[in-house]
């Protein structure tokens, strides 16, 4: 409750600060739930969110009339020697830069194509991030800031069917990840299920064409389409997936 209190202060205070002195202010990364809080507060002046590439999960917030840029880069980490280098996770990135003393806000996402990690940050940062880190695991790497990002991270995944008893957020959860509904609901009861980066407090909250929905450990998905029914009246829908 206490970061509660202390974030709903800063963004505050940014937003004040934009308003009043008539420039643009950022915050660092947010998470979902911290979106959430953003999106829970008025604010003196209006915000976009973007994390460097469309549909990012960790955003900044841009207040101000006139943004024209955004203070994010993206480090491109690529092994020196594919063949003999480890798998590289999320996990194996985020541990590496943890351990350089950076703290999660100044980082957003971290995508992964072919072993070869792209990592969003603050533009503050990247230099010392460059200079400090040449080491996944146990695999050398070199780095370097790249202006034109891989074009897939801003393509929506292609549609797959999936077979659903109604459209309620429990439902189509744990068809999607493929889980029983009574862990869906729990993940509900563990705010862990957003969609549009707001917390779902409710499972029988009902699916909205082209609803992104995050869903805390598991990954995110689209929900783009009801297409037909079934002779057995379950509901054929449209879901895009991020993999």
């Amino acid at each position: 409750m206490e970061n509660e209190v202390l974030l709903k202060k800063r963004l505050t205070e940014l937003s004040h600060r934009a308003f009043e002195r008539g420039y643009t202010t950022y915050s660092n990364f947010l998470n979902l739930q911290e979106i959430n809080i953003l999106k829970s507060i008025k604010t003196d002046s209006a915000y976009t969110l973007f994390g460097g590439y469309e549909n990012a999960d960790r955003c900044i917030a841009a207040f101000g009339d006139e943004i024209y840029s955004y203070p994010i880069v993206c480090i491109k980490f690529e092994p020196l020697q594919q063949k003999f280098s480890d798998k590289l996770t999320h996990r194996d990135f985020l541990g590496a830069l943890m351990n350089l003393g950076i703290e999660r806000e100044m980082l957003g996402d971290i995508k992964i194509l072919d072993n070869i990690g792209y990592v969003f940050c603050l533009e503050k940062i990247s230099k010392y991030i460059i200079d400090n880190l040449s080491g996944i695991k146990h695999t050398t790497v070199k780095c370097n800031i790249i202006d034109d990002i891989p074009e897939m991270f801003n393509k929506l995944p292609d549609e797959t069917e999936y077979i659903v008893s109604s459209l309620r957020i429990d439902t189509v959860v744990s068809a999607v990840f493929k889980m029983s509904r009574n862990a869906a609901s729990q993940l509900v009861n563990q705010d862990k299920i957003f969609i549009n980066s707001k917390t779902v407090y409710k499972d029988s909250i009902q699916l909205k064409e082209n609803d992104v929905v995050s869903v805390r450990g598991y990954g995110k998905f689209i929900y783009s389409q009801t297409l037909n029914e079934t002779k057995k009246h379950k509901i054929v829908v449209a879901i895009r997936l991020y993999r």
